[in-house]
């Protein structure tokens, strides 16, 4: 969510600042019975909410660590200090696979990718007990027994690629999917708040079929809409949009995608994850989870609910959670059109257990089981492991 146009994305924000069991329920048709999860107090779910979570694999298309950018500092600088309550809680949330990728960029993008991917996978070496980093198809098949948290490495800008070379570089590092372009323009591309969007380059061509020879996914969630088409028209696998929303439903919001795009999406035999981001689920109040449904309830409509899944876009407390002076720093980097309010999130996706909230949701919009499974984590696990064999 960092506009790279300004001199403070999350990256940089993240370096000034450091510097300063439950068993499964059984209820595959039926909805009868609320439990509390996490002790007196919790939210109660149905007997099917939790058993869909439980039994699936849940994957988070774009979902941080923490927007409290020391605490990330420290856990990569001295991977001990990760706590073990946080790690419950990472455990509790019914999330399996986070992709954690922010958005880099500028004169240095090669250099600070470095360092991201160098913070990472130290960060995962020293927590080799709890953490796990996912490379192949064959990992989703062991995540849920390994009881760790698994992390699906990406970043949300191409600008460090220089060369086609390097995306066979990076891939090496763990990286697995990278966006084309942030909110700006780059070399291959346009980004979704530039003032004109001419479409990918020769240069963004060159990178997108070597992205296709190594296997790494291609993702087009902050791109121009031009760039957006032209991606879905030049590769020849499957294209992600990790993170959006519908623009119809919010007004014209330039970071959502409008129907021709999502309609893109089945055609490559893509995915596209929904955000709870308040801005881009509707531009005016009140906006609650009914009206996030409503975007999962477009997207199926157009293309099916097996092109369907979650990118949150935030971490598991949230924009409006954070430190106030980061959280104005955040806003501060972006242009006026992405029209923040007062709130960031959205009540009910805005805390740990959101997706046994977005589980309940979907039932009562009416998805199938299979459905479900596929939304909250499925889809994207057959998507990827299409893109990921070479």
């Amino acid at each position: 969510m960092t506009d790279q146009s300004s001199s403070i994305d999350r990256r940089t924000l993240f370096t000034r600042v450091a510097a300063a069991g439950l068993a499964t329920i059984a209820a595959p048709m039926l909805n009868i019975g609320r439990f509390q999860l996490f002790g007196q107090g919790a939210p109660e779910y149905s007997a099917r909410a939790i058993s869909l979570v439980q039994r699936s694999l849940v994957i988070d298309m774009l979902g941080v660590f923490t927007l409290n950018f020391p605490d990330q500092a420290k856990w990569e600088t001295n991977p001990e200090t990760f706590p073990e309550a946080k790690y419950q809680e990472f455990l509790d949330s019914g999330i399996n696979i986070f992709h954690p990728a922010v958005g880099l960029g500028g004169t240095n993008a090669y250099e600070q990718a470095l360092a991201w991917f160098a913070g990472w996978n130290a960060f995962i070496a020293g927590s080799d007990t709890r953490l796990m980093r996912i490379d192949s198809v064959r990992d989703f098949d062991r995540v849920k027994a390994s009881k760790k948290i698994a992390v699906l490495l990406g970043l949300q800008n191409s600008q460090h690629f220089r060369r086609p070379d390097d995306v066979n570089f990076f891939h090496g590092l763990g990286q697995r999917v990278s966006q084309l372009t942030y909110n700006s323009r780059n070399l291959i591309g346009n980004g979704a708040t530039e003032r004109r969007d001419d479409g990918i380059s020769d240069f963004g061509v060159a990178i997108i079929e070597r992205m296709n020879a190594v296997g790494m996914a291609v993702d087009v969630s902050h791109c121009g809409d031009r760039t957006t088409l032209d991606a879905f028209e030049l590769s020849k696998k499957p294209v992600l949009i990790t993170h959006s929303n519908s623009r119809v439903l919010a007004n014209g919001h330039p970071r959502d995608k409008a129907d021709e795009a999502i309609l893109a999406v089945k055609k490559s035999g893509g995915v596209m994850g929904i955000t709870g981001v308040r801005m881009f689920v509707r531009d005016k109040e009140p906006t609650t989870i009914e009206h996030a449904l409503d975007h999962f309830d477009h997207v199926a409509k157009l293309i099916g609910p097996e092109h369907l899944g979650v990118g949150s876009d935030i971490d598991l407390h949230g924009y409006d959670a954070m430190p106030a002076e980061l959280n104005k720093q955040l806003r501060a980097g972006y242009k006026g059109s992405y029209g923040f309010r007062e709130k960031i999130d959205i009540e009910g996706l805005d805390h740990p257990k959101r997706m046994f909230d977005l589980a309940e949701g979907l039932i009562r919009r009416k998805y199938s089981d299979a459905n479900i499974e596929g939304i909250l984590g499925g889809n994207f696990r057959r998507v990827l492991s299409q893109i990921w064999t070479t």
